[in-house]
């Protein structure tokens, strides 16, 4: 399931259950016995993702050995199912995306006290951050602490009293209660933080004393990308500790840690006759993914022109890094569940229709998508550029983490796209086998429904739920339930039946807007209705959309629309946009920029209340 690196979609993934739950929809215990797939076997499914979810694939990161042995399984899956290769190399639907940044030809770092200057070498005393500005930029260096200001919610402010305009800014890492998330500087660690914080105070630019005394260990200056696409509007590099040392003369890093820890209060001041010139390159890289795509014809001359899509997304989070929630990089996250078994399901669901006799009246389409952990890439790309000739999508059928059924609990999303989609799950959940769903209406979620969602497809969206596991190195292949897991592809298969043989395809309307995230604890405390498109690659926050009757849509926000303010804050990217975000206050007014077109404007917003 999508990644929480991208910040509001941790609230999407942990707020999918505790909607409506109906124990006891369908037909009465005792009914007629449910339509059960062929061919799906609980070994089957424990053959697909006991080899997905395997280290010899090393997490399935995109455009790695990995994820292209994942893919080349998936499409033998498909070619022994007897499916149609659909894609537009074969199997295979090829997009682009930004895979990871390296070091450009222009970095430098040097201080000057006394008319004497220090030449830093890149990589062993400083390394340019993947969101640095690329501008030369030099100026007297000022140390800001922790780089925090959160007078408000922390009772804290580094900035407090310190002119940074124009100067270069110099912090340390984390906070004062360490790397700690769960203190009042929980929301303050990150360095995107820091830096939208410089920037807002009016410095040049940002450096940031790494958090390990050997500097090619540390975590902070290592160079990888987060996948947003802004940079940070600022210069933004990391320096060894021992560099810090060397310029502060006669104040120590760990000193200085250590007194403003103890005294719980900022120690902030100018760096005597320090001046410094830097400048920072990063290049960003993009490698190819690969959907796994594969249609099985519909037996009716007519309907046969429309299509179901079943899907589920192939790619993990490789040896983690961003996305990850493991303290360490460099474990294999496997992800059986996230979404090996999805993946599982979307082949076994293959090999059941293609065994049907006779064949489903309409189309079904068949895609594994890549890309998803970041940020819905694959599938974004595909509704955009459907390799196969034009035929009308009837509805989309998604599967994200099916493989922790317990107590026989099953989230399906979307019920409110169609007015069709509730009579025929609460049929489809008939008999003894029947499950205790939780059904949510909005058809936005952070998985790759999502995509359909927003070209007006009718979508369903199918998850056993959260669990400590959930994008760790644990999430492992023994803990599947496979039973379970059968009987939500059962359920699946269903439903995917009935409509691929019913008269009329589901009627898609609008669904009633949620606010998932307001249902989590510790998020925001305001609630604006935007909807981020986190694949455009623009300076600002580019709107997916705008939920019906939220605050966002009442100013009069709507898809396509580019956020470049808030609050008076710039907004360059979707951290800044979170981060400002956690600022607001409920029921006061605020200005939003945008751009729209070539129109910059104004808007007079006032946040609803979590």
């Amino acid at each position: 399931m999508s990644s929480s690196n991208r910040p509001t979609r941790l609230f999407f993934l942990l707020c999918c259950v505790g909607l409506l739950v109906l124990p006891t929809l369908g037909l009465p215990s005792g009914g007629p016995a449910p339509v059960v797939a062929p061919v799906i076997t609980d070994e089957a499914l424990r053959k697909h993702i006991s080899f997905l979810a395997s280290d010899d694939l090393k997490g399935r990161l995109p455009g790695t050995p990995g994820a292209e042995k994942a893919a080349r399984y998936i499409a033998d899956g498909f070619k022994r199912a007897g499916l149609t290769p659909l894609g537009d190399h074969g199997w295979y639907q090829e997009f682009p995306f930004i895979a990871k940044v390296k070091l450009g030809a222009k970095n430098r770092f040097a201080w000057t006290r006394d008319g004497r200057t220090t030449a830093a070498r890149v990589d062993e005393d400083f390394r340019p951050l993947s969101f640095t500005s690329p501008a030369p930029v030099e100026g007297d260096a000022v140390f800001a602490g922790f780089g925090i200001s959160a007078a408000d919610d922390a009772q804290y402010d580094d900035y407090a009293g310190l002119d940074v305009k124009d100067k270069i800014v110099v912090v340390l890492p984390y906070s004062p209660a360490g790397s700690n998330p769960h203190t009042k500087f929980g929301k303050y660690l990150t360095v995107r933080y820091k830096a939208l914080t410089a920037r807002t105070k009016g410095a040049k630019a940002l450096v940031v004393i790494v958090e390990d005394d050997t500097f090619k260990e540390s975590q902070i200056a290592r160079l990888r990308y987060d996948d947003a696409s802004g940079d940070a509007g600022l210069p933004c590099l990391a320096i060894s500790r021992q560099m810090a040392n060397a310029m502060f003369a006669g104040k120590t890093v760990a000193g200085l840690e250590q007194s403003i820890a103890a005294a719980s209060k900022p120690d902030s001041f100018p760096v005597a006759g320090v001046h410094i010139a830097l400048e920072g390159e990063v290049v960003k890289e993009t490698q190819t993914g690969r959907n796994v795509v594969g249609l099985l014809e519909g037996s009716d001359p007519t309907l046969r022109n429309e299509i179901i899509v079943i899907g589920a997304h192939y790619d993990h989070l490789g040896l983690g890094g961003p996305g990850s929630l493991a303290e360490k990089e460099g474990q294999i996250h496997n992800g059986a569940d996230d979404n090996a078994s999805g993946t599982a399901g979307v082949m076994e669901l293959a090999a059941a229709f293609a065994a049907t006799k006779p064949r489903p009246k309409r189309s079904i389409l068949f895609i594994a998508f890549s890309a998803e952990e970041k940020g819905l890439i694959g599938s974004a790309f595909y509704v955009e550029h459907p390799p196969q000739k034009p035929r009308a999508i009837a509805a989309m059928l998604n599967m994200d983490m099916i493989g922790r059924l317990r107590d026989d609990k099953l989230t399906v999303q979307g019920i409110g796209t169609s007015p069709d989609w509730r009579p025929l799950v609460e049929r489809a959940n008939g008999g003894e086998a029947k499950l205790a769903l939780t059904l949510g209406e909005d058809g936005y979620g952070p998985s790759d429904h999502s995509s359909f969602y927003k070209k007006q497809i009718p979508v369903l969206f199918f998850f056993t739920g959260n669990h400590p596991d959930y994008h760790r190195p644990t999430d492992d292949v023994d803990k599947i339930n496979f039973p379970g897991e059968h009987r939500v592809l059962d359920f699946v298969y269903r439903i995917a039946d009935a409509v691929a043989n019913q008269p009329a395809k589901p009627a898609y309307v609008k669904a009633k807007s949620e606010d998932p995230a307001a249902r989590t604890s510790g998020g925001f405390r305001v609630y604006l209705g935007t909807i981020p498109d986190y694949n455009a690659q623009v300076q600002g926050v580019r709107l997916d959309g705008v939920r019906e009757n939220s605050p966002a849509a009442k100013t009069g926000l709507k898809a396509g629309d580019v956020l470049v303010g808030l609050n008076g804050r710039e907004i360059k990217n979707v951290y800044d946009y979170t981060y400002v975000l956690q600022e607001l206050k409920p029921d006061q007014e605020i200005e939003v920029v945008i751009l729209r077109g070539t129109e910059k404007l104004t808007l007079k917003l006032t946040p609803g209340k979590r």
